[in-house]
């Protein structure tokens, strides 16, 4: 049976510190925890701002896990590497 790939949707501003190293964090982390399973869209809201309501984005970069669910949402830079495996439900709290 085929497991259930991960899709992720990042939310940045631009090319801000912040978003630049939300980018980096969750390529990383993605490629040691989910190796060929994920897919990542990034969406710059200043190049589509209309997206930030229909997903009701109101700090960035904001990280959405969709599938599989539950539907989870990170909002920072993704630095703290625990935090967000466990957020993705890649690992759990100890």
């Amino acid at each position: 049976m085929e497991t259930e790939k991960y899709k992720l949707c990042l939310y940045i501003a631009g090319k801000t510190p912040n978003s630049v190293r939300a980018v980096r964090n969750l390529e990383e982390y993605c490629q040691e925890e989910l190796k060929d399973q994920y897919t990542v869209e990034i969406i710059d809201l200043l190049e589509n701002p209309q997206l930030a309501e229909g997903e009701q984005i109101i700090a960035v970069p904001t990280l959405i896990k969709k599938l599989p669910g539950p539907v989870r949402i990170l909002v920072g830079d993704l630095s703290e590497k625990v935090k967000v495996l466990v957020g993705l439900n890649l690992v759990t709290r100890k």
